[in-house]
């Protein structure tokens, strides 16, 4: 359809798979695309209320201005880099030693990064885990503030 804008689609790294062809011995990369969306519904059924996400610092650029930051979860005992899906959720940049480039200096760029990754997935807020208050002693249940959800780390 002419004019129609088209969701943007993403090739994670990971679902990317080698084939063969047989007949011509050369190997071909079948690439697996996802939307924003479906990368959107996947960190959100990783990355519930309450857990917890961890950043390292890659590289901090000479004016400070700018870090490359990887972003983290641990799954099942396994340390699992998550900076792929948060780059597309996030619109930031990938930089070429896997981390995110987060520009701006003069607060925790980590927390920064989680928060608003967080409030991208939350963005009308979310319910707090069972038995846990909300920021300032709120014993609602409820906290409005989608960047509140997940927990920042460094490592």
């Amino acid at each position: 359809m002419p004019g129609a804008k088209r969701k943007p689609q993403h090739i994670h790294p990971e679902l990317r798979e080698l084939r063969i062809n047989q007949s011509t011995s050369v190997t071909k990369t079948k690439e697996i695309v996802m939307t924003t969306e479906e990368i959107k519904a996947r960190l959100m059924e990783k990355l519930t209320p309450g857990r917890e996400v961890y950043t390292a610092l890659k590289h901090v650029s000479k004016s400070g201005m700018t870090r490359h930051i990887s972003v983290y979860i641990v799954e099942n005992g396994q340390i699992n880099d998550i900076s792929w899906e948060a780059s597309h959720i996030l619109g930031y940049k990938r930089a070429d030693n896997d981390g995110l480039k987060v520009g701006g200096s003069g607060m925790d760029m980590g927390f920064h990064l989680v928060y608003s990754l967080s409030r991208a997935l939350y963005p009308d807020g979310f319910k707090l885990p069972e038995g846990k208050h909300g920021r300032n002693g709120d014993t609602s249940g409820f906290d409005r503030d989608g960047g509140y959800a997940l927990l920042h780390r460094w490592i």
